[in-house]
């Protein structure tokens, strides 16, 4: 079974910059899509960001426009995801999830998660 272990995460400063990483054991039809969302106390999963392996579809949370870039290093098998300017709303698990749909933004389309990886924004 493919896997996906997210890495980075952490306390960061208000302003600062957020850096995760998400390998997968394998890239298959199934994980063709990789995405991050994120899950703060209290609200629901939301959508961050995602990228085809091929770099062909990307897509990311209108309201993140400007702050977020995703990439991808195929050699690695890792996608990654920066997000500048944080803010204390930012602060949430944020897990990386895979799916076989191009474009997909709903987490029930996604069929393979990660654990997560905490990051707090605080000073």
């Amino acid at each position: 079974q493919v896997q996906l272990i997210e890495s980075g995460g952490g306390l960061v400063q208000p302003g600062g910059t957020l850096r995760l990483s998400c390998t997968a054991s394998a890239r298959t039809a199934a994980n063709d899509y990789m995405g991050w969302f994120r899950q703060a106390p209290g609200k629901s999963r939301e959508f961050v960001a995602a990228t085809s392996w091929n770099g062909q579809y990307t897509g990311h949370r209108d309201s993140l426009e400007g702050r977020v870039t995703i990439s991808r290093d195929i050699a690695k098998n890792t996608i990654r995801l920066q997000m500048t300017n944080l803010r204390p709303e930012d602060t949430a698990v944020y897990v990386c999830a895979s799916s076989s749909i191009l474009g997909a933004t709903q987490a029930s389309q996604y069929i393979l998660w990660g654990q997560g990886t905490q990051v707090t924004v605080s000073s």
